[in-house]
């Protein structure tokens, strides 16, 4: 049996104000860097030991692996940072209030850009200030493969086959990793490893800093067992 620990980042500052956040590069808040500190622990005391991880180019996805790793005592072991983790990018609702944004577009429209498949935001061009090409983490990256706005649909079309290259064959070779990442990011591997459809995929959400263990059948992606370690604030899981 293999395992795999999913672990979405803190809360950030953004998710306590309120914020469409996205691609945009904000912290962790105080709760979020104590959430951060408690999934490392109680993946500590599962008593797991990973051989490598991976997490986005962004920040409080970054810090969250951090905190994790330094409570786990295992911050020695191999990290990859790569921007097809990252979270799914909000397009012109990046750093808009969600209240305000309800208030002026409606419950019905904002809905269905949170939380439809395969409807995205609406797009920005490389002159905007959250478009990722005005961004230096992005610099070496072909400006003609960094979104303006994503769909869920989208995000998963950049997240799986990422995975299926650099994360499934250590995943199959028996290695035990951590995925530190975001809530549509996750989502997307949600599934893909759970076999979700289309329609059912925006109704599961991956709560703040509470580590997913997964075990797997050896030498697959086969899905035999799955649970938050927070029980508290665990989230409902696709069927197995």
């Amino acid at each position: 049996m293999t395992k795999l620990a999913l672990c979405r980042h803190g809360q950030s500052e953004w998710n306590l104000q309120n914020r469409f956040t996205g691609w945009v590069d904000v912290d962790l808040t105080e709760k979020g860097v104590a959430e951060a500190r408690l999934g490392g622990e109680l993946l500590a005391a599962q008593g797991i030991r990973f051989d490598a991880a991976f997490t986005s180019f962004q920040t409080r996805a970054i810090r969250t692996l951090w905190l994790g790793l330094e409570a786990m005592d295992q911050c020695y072991i191999p990290v990859t940072k790569d921007w097809h983790l990252n979270e799914r990018h909000y397009g012109g609702l990046s750093g808009l209030n969600k209240q305000e944004t309800r208030d002026k577009h409606g419950d019905e429209q904002v809905h269905i850009w949170r939380r439809s498949f395969d409807v995205p935001p609406p797009i920005v061009g490389p002159e905007h200030k959250y478009h990722p090409s005005n961004d230096p983490r992005y610099a070496g990256i072909d400006p003609a493969k960094l979104p303006g706005g994503e769909s869920l649909q989208m995000t998963l079309d950049r997240v799986i086959p990422y995975f299926d290259i650099m994360i499934s064959p250590q995943i199959i070779a028996g290695k035990t990793l951590l995925i530190s990442a975001h809530g549509n990011s996750l989502r997307a591997l949600l599934k893909h490893l759970f076999h979700v459809s289309d329609d059912d995929i925006p109704g599961f959400e991956v709560p703040t800093g509470n580590p997913l263990v997964i075990d797997l059948a050896d030498g697959t992606l086969n899905v035999t067992a799955a649970k938050y370690l927070d029980e508290s604030r665990a989230k409902p899981l696709p069927p197995i």
